[in-house]
């Protein structure tokens, strides 16, 4: 058996050495069109920054190791022209010399990832625009840095790759801004969550221009001139484009495989094309949302590794099968983590779900152990079945440990309930007694057996301030002076049962603290007490937080939710 796989990289790589484990006899050939067959794309920016300071290093595997190890073809600088499933062969052009030849393939994989999305906008051919999607690219922004040392950089885009190369130019001392089309960064997060992250990157010193609209690009005095709709140019030393990436399927296209959205592949879930004997892999392709059902196009390193094994044991005769993916990220901000798994409430809202969700603010450790840190938690579920659907947290410590323990739970089917039940790992340097996973199914049971009723940041302008129902902070008197929401009375928790009589259990009473906990316990005892309550999700805290992010961006806030300090 001949095996032909285009792109190296995760899926392609990964499959290649599973093909050989599985046969010895087998043919395999790769061709690479960049430089380098195997590398850590996702270490890119951290070269870039110096994190990563010696470039072999992100190179995993070169074609000398593939082939003394496996036995493997690796030819890079070959780049596939044309695919022709009536013959069984590819074109391939060899770009060191210009030779142009034909290669037969029993069977056959695409794994040609995604490409960055270089918009057609004048001006992006000048020297010092940039994209970041192979070593060459790399090597290319390091070259500039170190030989030019520029002092500022606009990023356009706000996703992975542009967060993560913000941070490391940053580090590096350039005046960074981003500017980018959409209001947040990080579209897996719901913009509560993202506001999170806009904060830490402005405390750094990262400028954030969001809902701007780049229109082109010029050459100016001193650097390169960004032109934005309707806002005055920027002006910097060097620009990077990481507007997005779009599946490369054009040899798919130009072979008639049947595409799905935004012109990726469509295979079925053995990594099968539509054309015999043709699989694909990776970014390129369109896989099922494991929570949806939906199609979509998840362009991470996970699902190509798996996706590239899986294509190889179906080549080699198995019956392997790709159940969908859940979008598991975690990415690295400055000091703090941001992470998410299934989807997020703005999906659930599009695709119609009946949701809910709950906040917490758990420490990462046992608070009596020095250097636990806070983390901000986001769990949606479905109202009726309480099928979890997706996780967000922010933090420091621990929020790569509860994102893979939520994101194990969606892949099993464990419900938003049976999180109180997960007998997870506990010593006070790592978690608590009661994990914040714990916590998070604690409270939805509480929901879930009525005994909390809760409210959101969203539900705060709507509040009446007319005196029909009470608005109460749960705080201490110091907390509340540094700023407590319009219309919201001070009775600290602890003073509320001898206070209960300045309240009127006629009144719906809306309830908040610093972290949704004490706000939680002041609940408790006014509805034994007969009182209607409400307990806002993700206390002050968040609230701050969010409403902050609002200002920071220029937006003025409406009526009822201003805090007062």
């Amino acid at each position: 058996m001949k095996v032909v796989i285009i792109g190296g990289v995760a899926g392609g790589a990964t499959a290649a050495a599973r093909i050989r484990r599985l046969d010895e006899k087998a043919e395999i050939i790769v061709f690479e069109k960049s430089g380098y067959v195997s590398y850590a794309n996702c270490g890119l920016p951290y070269y870039i920054g110096g994190v990563i300071q010696n470039k072999e290093e992100l190179t995993l595997q070169t074609p000398e190791s593939f082939w003394k190890r496996f036995q493997i073809t690796m030819k890079v600088r070959h780049e596939a022209t044309g695919i022709f499933p009536e013959r069984k062969t590819v074109a391939v052009k060899n770009l060191n010399t210009g030779e142009s030849f034909e290669e037969v393939y029993d069977k056959l994989l695409i794994s040609t990832g995604a490409k960055p999305v270089w918009p057609k906008l004048p001006g992006t051919d000048l020297d010092n625009l940039f994209t970041l999607r192979t070593v060459e690219d790399t090597l290319k922004i390091r070259e500039f840095v170190e030989k030019n040392q520029p002092k500022s950089a606009v990023l356009a885009g706000g996703g992975y790759i542009g967060l993560e190369l913000a941070e490391n130019l940053r580090e590096l001392g350039l005046d960074v801004t981003i500017v980018q089309r959409p209001k947040q960064l990080m579209n897996p997060l719901d913009g509560d969550m993202a506001a999170f992250v806009h904060a830490k990157m402005r405390s750094r010193g990262v400028k954030l221009m969001l809902g701007h609209t780049v229109e082109g690009f010029e050459k100016g005095e001193k650097g390169t001139r960004v032109l934005l709709k309707d806002e005055q140019p920027l002006e910097a030393d060097m620009v990077i484009l990481a507007i997005g990436v779009a599946p490369d399927s054009h040899l798919a296209k130009e072979a008639g495989l049947e595409l799905g959205i935004k012109g990726s592949i469509v295979v079925n879930d053995r990594m099968e094309t539509s054309a015999p004997d043709i699989f694909a892999a990776g970014d390129a392709v369109e896989v099922r949302h494991y929570i949806t059902g939906e199609k979509a196009l998840i362009s991470l390193a996970g699902p190509a590794n798996k996706q590239g094994r899986i294509a190889a044991d179906n080549i080699c005769g198995g019956d392997s099968r790709y159940p969908g993916s859940l979008g598991s990220s975690v990415i690295k901000v400055f000091d703090m983590t941001a992470a998410s798994a299934g989807i997020n409430e703005r999906t659930a809202k599009q695709t119609g779900i009946d949701y809910d969700k709950v906040y917490l603010s758990p420490a990462s450790h046992a608070s009596y152990y020095p250097g636990g840190k806070v983390m901000t938690m986001k769990v949606i579920f479905e109202k009726k079945t309480y099928k979890l659907l997706g996780a967000q947290i922010i933090g420091y410590d621990g929020v790569d440990k509860r994102i893979d323990v939520l994101a194990t739970a969606m892949y099993a089917g464990i419900t938003a309930l049976q999180l109180k039940e997960l007998d997870l790992s506990y010593a006070p340097p790592y978690s608590s007694a009661k994990d914040p996973v714990n916590m998070a199914g604690f409270m939805i049971e509480n929901i879930a057996e009525g005994r909390l009723k809760q409210f959101f940041t969203e539900d705060v302008e709507n509040l009446p301030r007319d005196g029909s129902v009470i608005l109460l902070d749960a705080r201490t008197p110091g907390e509340y002076a540094r700023g407590h929401i319009e219309g919201f009375i001070n009775i600290p928790v602890d003073e509320l049962r001898d206070r209960i009589s300045e309240l009127d259990k006629n009144k719906t009473v809306y309830i908040i603290c610093q972290s949704g906990l004490r706000s939680y316990i002041a609940y408790r005892i006014l509805v034994q007490e007969g009182f209607d309550c409400r307990n806002f999700s993700g206390g002050f805290r968040l609230y701050e937080t969010v409403t902050g992010d609002r200002m920071a961006a220029g937006e003025a806030l409406p009526c009822g939710m201003e805090i007062n300090r």
